[in-house]
C-alpha cells in the first residue's frame, strides 16, 4: 500500500493530520460553495474530499494503528461538529423527521395527516414547518422503526441538532462494529478512515441528517452479530429494526439465515410485525403515499433505472422493458441472497464479501439511487475498499440538482457519467481480481 504514499514514514502522522484538516476546511466551505457556486462546484468539492480520504487512507497505513486512530477519529468528530448547526443543503427530509416526532409529542399518529392539515396548524413553526417537503399532499413515508427514533429523539430535543447529536451516537456504534470486523478479517483498523472521513457519511449525516445513519448503524450490527458470535435470531430482529427505518437494510438479512432453519425468517417477521402495532390506528393509511412515491421517483415507469431509460431514449418505448428489467435485477438480489446463504464457506471474509455484492447490487440495481442510498455500502467499502464501491459512494455527487439557476450540465450527461464511473469500476474490480495484482486502498 506504501507505493502510492508521498510521504516518509516518519512523517506520515504529520501528513495525515494536515489532509484530515484540509478535509475540515473543504466541509466548512462546502455550504456557502454550494449556495453561491451551484450543484457541479459542490460535487467536484466532493470529489477532491474522495481523493483526499484514499490518500489518508495510503498515510493511516504508514502509522501505529494507535496513533493514525486519535488522529482520524479526532478529525472525524470535527468534520461532524463543523455541520452541527449547518441548515441542510443537499435535502430537506430531515424537516419532516422532527415534524414527525413532533406529531406523535402531541399523541397523533405521523401517518393521519399531511402536515398541512388545519389539525396540525398548532404545530407549525418558521424553523421546521416551511421546509417540510410534500408539506400540502403527502403524508409521512417512513417505517415505523424510523417513526420511533423521530419520536424518541423529540423528547429530549425538538429540533435538527438533537437528531444530528442521536445520529453521531449511531455513528460510533458503526465505528466499533466495524473495527472489529476489521479485526476479524485481518485488515488494519486505520482502515475506518474510509467510513470516518467519507464525504458520504459527513454530507449525508452530519450535514442533511438522513435517517439511514441510525439504519446503517443497525444494519452493521446485525451483521456483526451473525458473522462475529453467530446470533442469526437476534441478528435477523436487529436487521429487521434496521430495514423499518430504511428498507434497503433488508438486503443484509441473508447473513442471519441458515438454510432450512425458521427461527431468524420468523424473528424478522415479527419484529417487523411488533413495530407496526403501535401505527395500526390509521390502517393502510400508513402505506397511503406508497403509491404517489413510486410514481414521483419514475420508479412506476422505470426511468428510474438507468438501462431502462437509456433503452428508451434510444429505442423508444419497449413494451415490457420496466418488468423485465426488474425481474431480472430482482433475479441478480436473489440469486446473491441464496449464493451467500447456501455459501459452503464460513469464514467472516468470504461471508462478508458475498454480502457485499448482494448489497452492493440491490441498491445499484433497485433503488432510485440518490447519493445516501449508498450510505450503506460504506461498511463493504471500509472492509474491502473495492473499486465499484468507491464509484458509487463518490459519483453520485454528479447528480444534485439543488440550486435553482446555477451553470449546470444536462442531467442525463452527469447521469450517464455516473453509471458509466460504476460500470468501469466494476469491470476493473473483476480485471482486478482476475490477475490478483494488489491496488491501493482496495481489498
Amino acid at each position: 500500500m506504501s507505493e502510492l504514499s508521498l510521504a516518509p514514514r516518519g512523517r506520515a502522522d504529520l501528513y495525515l493530520a494536515l489532509v484530515g484538516l484540509a478535509l475540515l476546511a473543504l466541509v466548512l466551505l462546502g455550504p456557502t460553495l454550494h449556495r453561491q457556486a451551484g450543484d457541479l462546484a459542490f460535487g467536484a468539492l466532493a470529489l477532491l474530499q474522495g481523493g483526499l480520504v484514499i490518500w489518508s487512507l495510503c498515510l493511516a497505513a504508514r502509522i501505529g494503528d494507535r496513533r493514525a486512530l486519535w488522529i482520524i477519529l479526532g478529525i472525524a468528530v470535527a468534520l461532524r461538529l463543523a455541520l452541527l448547526f449547518v441548515h441542510p443543503h443537499l435535502s430537506s427530509d430531515a424537516f419532516r423527521y422532527v415534524w414527525d416526532g413532533r406529531v406523535q409529542g402531541e399523541g397523533i399518529n405521523p401517518y393521519r395527516y399531511v402536515p398541512a392539515a388545519p389539525e396540525l396548524a398548532h404545530l407549525r413553526d418558521a424553523a421546521i414547518y416551511p421546509f417540510i417537503n410534500r408539506a400540502g399532499y403527502a403524508v409521512t413515508i417512513y417505517p415505523p422503526a424510523a417513526e420511533i427514533l423521530f419520536f424518541l429523539v423529540g423528547r429530549i430535543a425538538d429540533g435538527l441538532v438533537a437528531l444530528k447529536l442521536a445520529y453521531f451516537a449511531f455513528e460510533a456504534v458503526t465505528a466499533l462494529v466495524l473495527l472489529d470486523l476489521l479485526r476479524r478479517i485481518g485488515q488494519p483498523a486505520t482502515r475506518i478512515v474510509t467510513y470516518a472521513w467519507h464525504p458520504l457519511a459527513v454530507w449525508e449525516i452530519a450535514g442533511s441528517a438522513h435517517i439511514d445513519a441510525a439504519m446503517l448503524s443497525l444494519m452493521a450490527l446485525g451483521i456483526w452479530l451473525a458473522v462475529e458470535s453467530r446470533r442469526l435470531v437476534l441478528a435477523a430482529a436487529v436487521i429487521a429494526v434496521a430495514a423499518m427505518m430504511k428498507p434497503l437494510a433488508a438486503l443484509a438479512l441473508p447473513i442471519a439465515w441458515k438454510p432450512w432453519d425458521w427461527r431468524a425468517p420468523v424473528a424478522a417477521i415479527a419484529t417487523v410485525v411488533l413495530l407496526y402495532i403501535p401505527y395500526l390506528s390509521v390502517g393502510t393509511g400508513m402505506f397511503a403515499f406508497v403509491g404517489g412515491y413510486v410514481q414521483e421517483e419514475a420508479l412506476a415507469s422505470g426511468e428510474a433505472f438507468w438501462p431502462v431509460w437509456l433503452v428508451t431514449t434510444l429505442l423508444g418505448p419497449v413494451p415490457g422493458l420496466r418488468t423485465a428489467y426488474l425481474l431480472a435485477a430482482a433475479a441478480l438480489v436473489l440469486a446473491l441472497a441464496f449464493r451467500l446463504a447456501f455459501a459452503v464457506e464460513d469464514d467472516a471474509e468470504t461471508r462478508l464479501r458475498r454480502l457485499s455484492w448482494l448489497v452492493f447490487a440491490g441498491v445499484y440495481a433497485l433503488s432510485p439511487g440518490y447519493p445516501w442510498y449508498y450510505l450503506c455500502l460504506l461498511p463493504f467499502l471500509v472492509l474491502f475498499g473495492s473499486p465499484h464501491l468507491w464509484a458509487a459512494t463518490l459519483a453520485g455527487y454528479l447528480l444534485y440538482d439543488e440550486v435553482q439557476g446555477d451553470p449546470q450540465i444536462a442531467f442525463w450527461i452527469r447521469d450517464g457519467a455516473m453509471n458509466l464511473a460504476v460500470i468501469g469500476a466494476l469491470l476493473w474490480t473483476a480485471w482486478r481480481s482476475k490477475t490478483r495484482r494488489p491496488v491501493v486502498g482496495v481489498g
